[in-house]
């Protein structure tokens, strides 16, 4: 379990571009409102500095384009760029030729404020469904040939139940493209997530810890974690007029949040998304498909 090299994520964006607020936030009112995108992730990259940690940092091609030195800032500080789409709306509400143009924005922002290629990319609110895998397709068309989409639950935004859990290759009718799906336990029949976000804000440490774990000790296979820069801002402004779910979902435990990243850091060995694949790569002479 020691050796694993799991993969640490960031998914780059501001507290106001989340899904759930989108029905209050008007995105032409993003540019008003006050960032914080800058100072948070500011304070990410000092915490994986602190653990000479490299990990893998999902922009939103806004952000890109309204701060490209903070991109800069990222890659200079030896992480690896990737999509997180431009404008963060949901795969399944997009028709192919809209995904494949905010695709492209993505990454001409994040290329274009960085000067490194963009290969990997992560759907906002894993939005890479039953009903929208086709965008797989279009990723590898696109170049990219890497994804972290899937989510391997049931929910009530997002999700593929029986999802293959692991990191693999998959067929696309473009070609292969890795799909690194976010980490999840298996519990009798169900699949608990246990990759980050808010499921790590919700959970007690020792009961994170103790499944991460169990999963690496069980099933010998890397886990993907995932975190958000404005999870670690519990003075962040508060954004009115939405539902009692969404507003506990993005405002539970954020003041415990950094304390308990540093403890994931200290407990497990990470890197960057190509890094573990590159991993998986060298441990196996033949390819690796869906299971």
């Amino acid at each position: 379990m020691a050796d694993i090299l799991n993969a640490f994520t960031v998914d780059v964006e501001d507290y106001y571009h989340v899904s759930a607020f989108e029905r209050v936030v008007d995105r032409a009112s993003w540019g008003e409102r006050e960032s914080r995108v800058e100072r948070n992730t500011e304070r990410l990259l000092e915490l994986l500095a602190a653990r000479e940690v490299s990990g893998t940092f999902f922009v939103l091609g806004w952000v890109a384009r309204r701060f490209p030195a903070l991109v800069r800032r990222i890659a200079e500080a030896g992480h690896e760029l990737a999509s997180h789409s431009f404008w963060h709306r949901l795969v399944y509400e997009l028709s192919p030729e809209e995904f494949r143009r905010d695709l492209r924005d993505s990454r001409s922002a994040i290329e274009d404020a960085s000067g490194h290629a963009v290969t990997s990319y992560r759907a906002p609110s894993f939005s890479i469904t039953q009903a929208s895998l086709w965008a797989l397709d279009i990723l590898a068309e696109e170049g990219f040939d890497c994804d972290s989409s899937v989510f391997p639950i049931h929910h009530d935004r997002y999700g593929i139940p029986n999802a293959d859990r692991f990191l693999h290759r998959r067929q696309t009718a473009a070609g292969p493209l890795w799909e690194f799906p976010a980490t999840t336990a298996r519990w009798g029949s169900v699949n608990l997530p246990i990759a980050g976000g808010g499921y790590f804000r919700l959970y007690p440490w020792t009961v994170t810890a103790r499944m991460l774990r169990s999963f690496a000790a069980t099933t010998g296979e890397p886990f993907v974690f995932y975190t958000h820069p404005w999870e670690i801002d519990a003075a962040q402004p508060r954004i009115s007029g939405i539902d009692l779910r969404s507003r506990f979902r993005h405002y539970v435990n954020l003041a415990r949040t950094e304390s308990k990243l540093e403890r994931l850091l200290r407990s497990f060995r990470f890197g960057r998304l190509r890094d573990v694949i590159q991993q998986r790569q060298a441990a196996t002479t033949e390819p690796i498909g869906s299971t």
